[in-house]
């Protein structure tokens, strides 16, 4: 009996430790701290499993209930046995989904480019309700980086990602590309409110005390009541007037300790005060935008550049540089992971990226594919991309063109999510990667 009890009891642990280390949402917590407990992989030794989708995986992976549910470009959400990567079931929205699923109660949810708000069931994939915004569209702007005719008004290729949803309170809250932030309720999809900001928001909100905290294109920080939708505040950020619509907040903002922190195009990392909305500081980037969204623990805030390609350790409270890797010139759009002493992170070479904290080193790097066999026409001989050889020329078509050869190396962009011993990230080479 003596035996049986200690089974049964190791057994319970276990699955509250599971239960405990699942990862149900973008970014981990309501917060959007980026921080797993987990004891992640300080070691790479193996491709655990991989699942193929029929497009790209922007969509950074949620995991819960023993199953890992991601989007992909090819127009479907999936839902893939943790333990062995097989899939369980999918459901197909007729356009891309690059939203991050959030899970709650065993309802997935997640937003797609038709515009439509899924609340699906997480056991068997059955639709439960939808709901219809205004529309979905990517930020446009003329002369967008310097692409001809400059008179033209034109989407742009960087905005690759949708807002990926929170719950709080009985309520899933998301942004839209109609300028709108949304409160629905969870269980019937009913609208609670609908907060209307200048123009797209694709970063994804995040809730620290009844407060939600979200920025927009239109170059905006906002603080809402997030069981009314009422502005508390706003902060404005930098404002391009020289250079090609350098502008908005891609960045999902982090709360830790009465602070947020959210990066933007105009260059600058912030810190603000969040019951106030007080700029703390701001760190500059030298032009190179701040698209990740940041992770913070311990006192440090982490976060990547695009163009300058660089991982930044800050002290939290002062701003101030603890640490910085440059990694060969190739964006950094991937935000980072934070467990077991270790930060994780994707960059647009195809590579998943390892950095131990205490010696503030690489660990280890993973690379596709995609990236091994299709990286060597796009790279220079000192690993900086070759982007001469994917954009033929400054015309909107050609830059729209290249990105998308630029993606032919496996990008990694969707965020690393860390359960137990185990890194679940996707890629632009199609897969969803499960590594150990």
């Amino acid at each position: 009996m003596k035996i049986a009890r200690r089974t049964l009891l190791a057994a319970l642990l276990f699955c509250l430790t599971a239960l405990g280390q699942d990862a149900a949402m973008f970014r981990g917590d309501l917060a959007h701290t980026g921080v797993y407990k987990a004891q992640g992989v300080p070691k790479f030794s193996q491709v655990k499993w991989r699942f193929h989708t029929d497009g790209q995986v922007i969509s950074s992976p949620a995991v819960a209930d023993g199953m890992v549910f991601v989007g992909s470009t090819d127009g479907n959400l999936y839902a893939v046995d943790l333990a062995s990567g097989t899939q369980k079931w999918k459901l197909f929205t007729g356009v891309r989904v690059t939203s991050s699923p959030a899970v709650e109660n065993g309802v997935v949810y997640f937003g797609s480019y038709n515009g439509r708000f899924y609340a699906v069931d997480a056991a068997s994939g059955k639709l439960k309700w939808k709901f219809q915004t205004e529309g979905e569209k990517r930020f446009a702007g003329k002369h967008l980086h310097g692409s001809e005719p400059a008179a033209e008004t034109m989407p742009d290729p960087f905005d690759f990602y949708l807002s990926s949803p929170v719950l709080w309170g009985g309520a899933v809250y998301f942004g839209s590309g109609d300028g709108n932030v949304y409160a629905l309720d969870a269980a019937s999809g009913a609208l609670k409110w609908k907060f209307h900001t200048g123009d797209v928001v694709h970063a994804s909100p995040a809730i620290s005390d009844g407060t939600l905290f979200i920025g927009s294109w239109d170059s905006y920080f906002y603080a809402l009541d997030a069981a009314s939708g009422k502005e508390k505040w706003r902060f404005k950020t930098g404002e391009d007037h020289n250079i090609y619509n350098q502008v908005g907040i891609q960045s999902s903002a982090a709360v830790m300790d009465g602070v947020v922190y959210f990066g933007c195009r105009d260059s600058n990392f912030y810190a603000l005060d969040a019951r106030t909305g007080e700029k703390k500081w701001a760190f500059n980037n030298k032009g190179s935008w701040v698209i990740t969204s940041p992770a913070v623990q311990d006192g440090k805030v982490y976060f990547a550049t695009s163009d300058t390609a660089t991982v930044y350790a800050l002290d939290a409270k002062a701003g101030t540089p603890i640490f910085s890797l440059k990694f060969g010139g190739w964006p950094l759009f991937s935000s980072p992971a934070l467990a077991g002493g270790m930060l994780y992170i994707g960059s647009h070479q195809g590579k998943l990226i390892a950095i131990d904290l205490a010696s503030q080193k690489l660990a280890w790097t993973f690379e596709t594919d995609a990236s091994r066999q299709n990286g060597p026409p796009l790279t220079k001989p000192d690993g900086t991309p070759k982007y001469e050889a994917a954009f033929a020329d400054n015309f909107y078509e050609s830059m729209v063109i290249g990105v998308q050869k630029m993606m032919s190396v496996g990008a990694i962009l969707s965020s690393p999510v860390v359960v137990n011993n185990v890194i679940y990230v996707g890629s632009t080479d199609g897969f969803l990667y499960a590594l150990m």
